[in-house]
């Protein structure tokens, strides 16, 4: 029996990670901050499902995550800290309430659920995955969404380093960077500012037109897993050519240019 414990499962990637886990006949510990939509996602998934509120910008929230999966089921094999949030807008008019949300989930909601789950499982000294949402964004920034790319950017990096500070210690733990491209989720549910109506309408769009389903995706998230791979790029055509035409801008210090445009989208 395998134990996989998911935030920001009431929806989205998480909702489809939680299914392909289920399916894969896993015991599950699903963590969100909505309760109704958390219940509704552990309730469909059966007794092998523990659905536990939780606010991941809380350390005393994401401690006693880890306390209720371990009582309920004394282990975890793997940890995705997934939850996440966006907002739209011009850097400089977005909110503080707003930037500091971002950070908050984004980044924080990461580190609080290490600061809760690594000793546990240097302690368990048996075989684990930590699994970090991070986004393409995290690797390609966007103009009208600073504080999600700057945020994905960190993850990036904390998950790197992560990887390292963990292979020295315990060489059971291994680590994971899930970088999605456009899934079918409501991550665009936040109404945009004036300034960024119509780069949320075309994001919208792409993820309408061109997004990948959350349970496809999810599979193919458990398939490298399995593979035991670090980079988690399931749609990796939405990444690689950007991020190749992203290194050559740096490497020859030219000015950079956001690769995503309406005409491209459509």
């Amino acid at each position: 029996m395998k134990v996989a414990v998911i935030t920001g499962a009431a929806s989205g990637i998480g909702a489809g990670l939680a299914r392909q886990a289920a399916a894969q006949g896993m015991k599950l510990v699903l963590a969100d901050r909505d309760q109704e939509k958390l219940d509704a996602v552990a309730h469909a998934l059966g007794e092998q499902a523990l659905a536990v509120v939780t606010d991941v910008t809380k350390q005393d929230s994401l401690d006693a995550l880890a306390d209720k999966a371990y009582a309920a089921f004394g282990q975890v094999d793997l940890l995705f800290n997934n939850a996440g949030v966006l907002s739209t807008g011009n850097c400089w008019e977005i909110g503080d309430t707003q930037w500091q949300q971002a950070w908050q989930v984004n980044v924080n909601g990461i580190v609080n659920g290490l600061r809760a789950f690594v000793p546990r499982l240097l302690k368990a000294d048996r075989p684990a995955r930590i699994i970090n949402t991070a986004s393409v964004g995290g690797f390609l920034p966007s103009p009208l969404m600073a504080p999600y790319s700057a945020t994905k950017f960190a993850v990036v990096a904390l998950t790197e380093s992560l990887a390292n500070e963990l292979a020295t210690l315990n060489p059971h733990i291994k680590v994971s960077l899930l970088a999605p491209g456009p899934v079918k989720t409501a991550i665009f549910r936040e109404a945009p500012s004036a300034a960024s109506a119509q780069f949320h309408g075309m994001m919208s769009h792409m993820l309408d037109a061109n997004g990948m389903g959350s349970d496809e995706f999810a599979s193919l998230v458990f398939a490298a897993i399995e593979r035991g791979e670090y980079w988690i790029v399931p749609q990796p055509e939405m990444l690689y050519p950007l991020l190749e035409a992203r290194n050559k801008i740096i490497a020859e210090r030219t000015v950079p240019v956001f690769a995503w445009t309406p005409e491209t989208v459509e």
